[in-house]
């Protein structure tokens, strides 16, 4: 199910988030100041392509420069993509097919926000 859920929202979206994340993490990466963003963004696209099956988890190493580059993320780009995320999530679930695309919209929205600091992992089969 996650493949299915994988190739409809990498049609619908994923490209799409993808592309921008990528084009920001190369923008950032010009500037020497920028690179941990645009390492960042890198991330947060491959996440934007094929985001069922996979979530988000503190690193376990992440220490003190990981929380003030999240508060410079959050003052100059986090809070208009979380904003993003929540608006195209709460459009997507007005129809019954696009809930799980949705639900994948809401599921960004605390790696667009924050960063730095957090990994992206495989869900752990319960």
């Amino acid at each position: 199910m996650n493949v299915i859920l994988n190739i409809i929202w990498l049609v619908l979206s994923g490209i799409w988030l993808a592309i921008g994340y990528a084009l920001a993490g190369i923008l950032l990466c010009i500037t020497i100041i920028g690179i941990p963003w645009g390492i960042a963004s890198f991330r947060i696209a491959s996440y934007a392509l094929w985001p069922f099956g996979r979530t988000i988890e503190p690193h376990p190493t992440a220490g003190v420069m990981s929380m003030i580059g999240n508060v410079i993320w959050i003052v100059l780009a986090g809070w208009w993509l979380a904003l993003a995320h929540l608006v195209s999530g709460v459009a997507l679930c007005i129809t019954i097919i696009g809930i799980p695309l949705g639900l994948a919209n809401f599921k960004m929205v605390p790696i667009s926000l924050v960063p730095l600091g957090y990994r992206i992992v495989p869900v752990r089969a319960v």
